[in-house]
């Protein structure tokens, strides 16, 4: 079993800053990526950013240039670090973590964190 963990969701004025964090935890064996979506209310879960075991990082265009995704050495926690933020990027956050198994790529959700940006 793998485990995903997130902090770092609060609430922040436009144009502030937050660092979200997420750790993996378990059978990590075979970790391909990980990465975060967003959820807004009554909105589509979409992509935010990912990054791969080998450091190739991936944005929604929404999001290039203000948010930054990174990882630690031991390849196990995924950081956003998002800044000048804006009231459209209030959302529930989801980091996800990919792996090769046996049977195939299998994905991992954590729990989400909430981030809210007040104009």
């Amino acid at each position: 079993q793998v485990q995903l963990v997130e902090s770092g969701g609060d609430l922040v004025q436009a144009g502030g800053s937050l660092r979200l964090s997420c750790a993996a935890s378990g059978n990590i064996y075979g970790i391909k990526a990980m990465g975060w979506h967003r959820q807004a209310p009554g909105k589509q879960r979409e992509l935010v950013a990912t990054i791969t075991t080998g450091g190739t990082t991936n944005y929604a265009d929404s999001v290039k240039g203000r948010f930054t995704i990174s990882r630690d050495n031991a390849k196990t926690t995924v950081y956003l670090q998002m800044n000048s933020l804006k009231p459209e990027d209030t959302a529930v956050y989801y980091c996800n973590a990919e792996f090769l198994r046996l049977s195939g790529t299998v994905v991992v959700w954590g729990q989400g964190t909430q981030v809210t940006v007040s104009s």
